[in-house]
């Protein structure tokens, strides 16, 4: 199977590597046709957006405006703080030079003359590595203004890697562009969207990492060889992140609609002393998770997944064996959003934390089952009334778990339960559920 966005070629990350392979070549070919037919093609290819809502591209770029007097701009998403998911920095690390080639073609596509990479704070290596391979890009003439005479083109790009401060809610594109601005990680109301109220006021495009280095070989192959890779209303490759109780975790790129089994199974190895699985979350620690006795016949792209009650997300794929702690499992994914909230939308601030308060008690032992039912309706309560994802993304794990293992959590909740059922009516105080008992 061929790999588009880390093939297997050493070295690749070396521009004199790159270029020996083809490099710049999709660039070049592009630069000799219009903007309007890079757009289309890109969008007749299917490529969908690998950051997590799995947006059309090539329809996501046709919303910047044609004609403005106002400068426009792309962003490439790599902050990456998605728990996991670790699947851009081996972009960053293995194959910058076409992430590079993507970001000239689509700004070309979309009539920008700047993009910024941003990269989330705590990727100290794959910075440093981004960085090197910029400046290899800019020594060798493939950007800023020495490009025009390197493609023969009137067009030139420059191009900034923006190194984020770690915060999670900056992997939102709102937010995104409101650090890169030197302001606070804030989501914006919408609309007005990117593409009409951007950088700075301006028409913006933002893109993930993945989705990007698609572009090169979409261009170089055409439209049509990409969309007959993987399953046809999601195609081309997707990089998965596995981990968790697996015998061999890690990245692998695999055609869109592979069987979430046979990853495990025949790439990742299959779970270590071959115990059952109990759980699996598909596409990253927000989307919602499925059961282990549930997985056979479930295909790894969006429309597939979504059938089946979750989403692809960023194709970080956790799995859970039979043996695992499931309360404990959410209350760390709890916590994580708990403190990752911006506190900007009151159901977000204040539900997450005190879904981490009702799950600690649970895991003293002092819990009931009418917790589950306050767990889910606090849930309920923050998805869809807040300004950006994260409401959502905190309430998913919390809803979808407990009501998908309700057996298991109404097991586990009547065998710890410590107090006499007339004590089982408690204050929520903070004092009394410190928010700080799930450690890391």
């Amino acid at each position: 199977m061929e790999k588009i966005v880390l093939p297997e070629i050493k070295h690749l990350h070396l521009i004199d590597v790159y270029l020996a392979n083809g490099g710049f070549n999709a660039a070049r070919k592009a630069f000799s046709q219009s903007p309007d037919d890079i757009i289309d093609q890109v969008k007749k290819s299917g490529l969908r957006g690998r950051g997590g809502a799995a947006f059309s591209a090539g329809l996501k770029w046709s919303f910047m405006p044609k004609t403005t007097t106002k400068p426009k701009y792309l962003c490439v998403n790599g902050d990456e703080s998605e728990p996991g998911s670790f699947k851009d920095r081996q972009i960053f690390e293995f194959n910058p030079h076409q992430l590079i080639e993507g970001i000239l073609i689509t700004c070309y596509a979309i009539g920008a003359k700047t993009c910024y990479i941003y990269i989330r704070g705590e990727y100290h290596k794959w910075i440093r590595l981004m960085e090197n391979a910029l400046a290899d890009a800019y020594r060798h003439g493939f950007a800023g203004e020495q490009m025009k005479e390197k493609f023969n083109t009137d067009f030139s790009c420059e191009i900034y890697v923006h190194k984020g401060a770690g915060a999670y809610i900056c992997g939102e594109e709102s937010s995104l562009m409101n650090s890169i601005e030197g302001k606070r990680g804030y989501p914006r109301v919408k609309p007005p969207f990117p593409a009409q109220y951007g950088l700075w006021g301006c028409p913006t495009t933002v893109n993930n990492v993945e989705t990007i280095a698609n572009v090169p070989p979409i261009i170089s192959n055409g439209w049509n060889w990409f969309a007959k890779i993987g399953e046809p209303k999601h195609p081309g490759t997707i990089l998965f992140g596995i981990s968790g109780h697996v015998n061999k975790p890690g990245v692998y790129e695999l055609p869109s609609g592979t069987l979430l089994t046979d990853l495990i199974y025949n790439y990742a190895g299959g779970v270590p002393g071959n115990k059952k699985i109990l759980c699996v979350i598909p596409g990253g620690s927000s989307m919602p998770p499925l059961r282990g006795d549930q997985l056979e016949g479930i295909k790894m792209d969006a429309e597939s997944l979504k059938a089946a009650g979750s989403a692809i997300g960023t194709g970080g794929v956790m799995v859970m064996d039979e043996d695992t702690d499931l309360v404990k499992v959410l209350a760390r994914i709890t916590k994580f959003y708990y403190h990752e909230s911006c506190g900007q939308c009151t159901p977000c601030r204040e539900g997450t934390g005190w879904m981490l308060k009702i799950l600690n008690r649970i895991l003293r032992g002092e819990g009931s089952v009418n917790d589950l039912d306050l767990l889910i309706s606090v849930a309920n309560n923050i998805e869809g009334n807040t300004i950006c994802a994260l409401g959502d993304a905190a309430a998913w794990p919390v809803k979808f778990m407990i009501e998908r293992f309700r057996d298991y959590f109404e097991e586990r909740v009547s065998k710890e339960i410590k107090l006499p059922v007339a004590n089982k009516v408690h204050s929520m105080r903070k004092t009394e559920f410190p928010l700080a008992e799930i450690k890391n």
